[in-house]
């Protein structure tokens, strides 16, 4: 008779990586549109998802970000701080569920998004 040891189980490394959140609160014309909330884009590598809803403080664009990209903050601040004065968004916010898009692709699915927001 073969005894085979079975040996317990090792610890799995940890599966989810950490997120960062980020919180902007941005100076913007005003967007004079009521409309309903609107989703554009994929939460997929490479790629995010923007939610674009209206919030009641009407002089200020409220981001919030969530990303899987640790460490960049401060090129956040830049590509958002220029979408913000590209387009009129105060009382606007923003949830962006990222998973390590570029900032061109920030760009290109912010601008969607307020497109759709819009109805452009």
């Amino acid at each position: 008779m073969v005894r085979w040891f079975i040996q317990p189980a090792k610890p799995f490394q940890k599966l989810v990586i950490d997120m960062e959140k980020l919180k902007f609160e941005l100076q913007s014309a005003p967007l004079s549109a009521e409309q309903a909330a609107v989703i554009c884009g994929v939460v997929g590598s490479g790629n995010l998802e923007v939610l674009v809803s209206q919030h009641d403080q009407a002089d200020i664009c409220q981001i919030e970000v969530t990303t899987s990209a640790v460490g960049f903050q401060h090129v956040w601040q830049s590509v958002l701080n220029e979408f913000a004065q590209r387009h009129a968004v105060a009382g606007l916010k923003f949830q962006l569920n990222d998973m390590g898009a570029t900032p061109a692709v920030v760009n290109l699915r912010l601008s969607q998004a307020i497109s759709m927001f819009k109805g452009v």
